[in-house]
């Protein structure tokens, strides 16, 4: 099931939004796969806030996918979500921030 976000039009500054990718890559939401960010979250409307960032510093949200179902407790499962976006400037630094700051492995990767 492919989950399609509306057209994002972004109000955010491009400062402001590598400031919350740092931020996203320091938790372990955010990850760098090849030429692709990779962002997990259990929560939608941070799937929207990525989307905005992406918009800002010039990238393209490609999909969005929900990938797993993870319990919370004994008696309640949520859904966790995969976005998965392209920036288009080959040398970004994020990719560089990601480099020095970042984990190969999401937060809800099992292997990590």
């Amino acid at each position: 099931m492919l989950i399609q976000l509306e057209s994002i039009k972004s109000k955010m500054l491009p400062p402001q939004a590598e400031k919350k990718m740092r931020c996203w890559i320091r938790s372990r939401h955010l990850i760098c796969s090849g030429n692709f960010f990779i962002f997990e979250t259990l929560e939608y409307t941070t799937i929207e806030s990525f989307s905005e960032c992406v918009a800002s510093l010039g990238g393209t949200v490609i999909s969005v996918d929900p990938i797993n179902k993870i319990w919370m407790g004994d008696h309640r499962q949520v859904i966790l979500y995969q976005a998965k976006a392209s920036l288009h400037t080959p040398h970004h630094t994020l990719k560089q921030y990601w480099i020095k700051s970042g984990s190969a492995y999401t937060k809800f990767d099992e292997r990590a």
